[in-house]
């Protein structure tokens, strides 16, 4: 199958990969040229724009940053939706509202272009193991269409919905993983404070109900203070805050998102060159580094 992908960073480079390793032909487009050399030696069509991949695709798939770079990618001047061809499908990879998500798939159809929203969850050790989890929101047959794509990336990949879908069900995630790696880090803080083995701590939590994939990996990862990122913290702020934007659009109350969210803004806004490399855990982690930013929050009344 002639396969589009846009977006190599460290998410899209192992998707691609695995593509390209599958057999399929593959085209591929990137701001940066450093990402674009491991393609470059595969072999991959190497692409000036998007527009260009989607000439030379059938399925585009696309993992970027953020609400405002899916909807340049693809509705921009040199977008995909000016070389794509009718029936020709979108998968929209990223991390974006729901409800731009819905806009970007009506402006398609209008050309006879069919799109899903695909986020993923997994970080960059299941991307590169081909083990993400692949959450689906479009049409069923379409979804039918693409399948044996997402199997080549993922091991779990459920059909949630139409558009959009994909996008909420990603949000229930960020928002059970955002408060699941606080509460091991916190967890860990305590183990600590009291002159207890973090490593026997978590080998008997890891055989109770406080078992989870979190403490499994992340929790060693924090024992063991690495905290090197398999998902940047200022793009994890970011995804919280979205949660945090269409809570407040729907009357919901999400208290303990709005707690982990400040722990992200803490260690972003910290304004360090390497913030946006950090991870989620570091802020707890960490408590030394944020206890004057800690203390400034508290001067004003706001709670971290």
């Amino acid at each position: 199958m002639r396969v589009g992908y846009i977006g190599l960073g460290l998410m899209g480079r192992p998707c691609a990969l695995h593509l390209h390793n599958a057999g399929h032909k593959l085209a591929v487009y990137a701001r940066r040229q450093v990402s674009l050399a491991p393609f470059e030696e595969a072999g991959a069509n190497i692409c000036m724009t998007p527009a260009a991949v989607a000439e030379d695709s059938d399925v585009i798939f696309v993992n970027v940053s953020d609400t405002p770079d899916v909807e340049q990618v693809v509705l921009g001047d040199d977008g995909i939706i000016h070389g794509a061809s009718p029936d020709s499908v979108v998968v929209d990879m990223s991390t974006i509202s729901p409800v731009a998500t819905r806009e970007i798939a009506a402006k398609l159809q209008q050309k006879g272009i069919h799109m899903l929203d695909a986020p993923v969850s997994g970080g960059s050790m299941g991307a590169e193991a081909g083990t993400l989890s692949i959450m689906v929101g479009g049409d069923r047959e379409i979804f039918e269409r693409i399948l044996p794509l997402f199997e080549v990336m993922g091991s779990n990949i459920v059909h949630v919905g139409e558009n959009g879908a994909g996008q909420v069900t990603k949000a229930c995630n960020q928002i059970v993983i955002t408060q699941t790696i606080a509460g091991v880090a916190e967890a860990w803080c305590m183990a600590d404070a009291m002159g207890v083995d973090k490593r026997k701590v978590r080998e008997a939590l890891m055989g109770g109900f406080a078992s989870s994939r979190i403490m499994e990996l992340h929790g060693q990862k924090m024992i063991d203070e690495d905290y090197a990122p398999g998902f940047k913290s200022v793009l994890h702020k970011k995804d919280m805050n979205m949660v945090l934007q269409a809570a407040s659009a729907l009357g919901l109350s999400l208290p303990g998102s709005a707690l982990a969210t400040q722990w992200l803004n803490a260690l972003v806004g910290q304004g360090d060159d390497d913030a946006g490399r950090k991870t989620a855990a570091e802020a707890v982690c960490r408590p030394r580094q944020f206890d004057r930013q800690v203390r400034q929050l508290g001067s004003t009344g706001r709670a971290l």
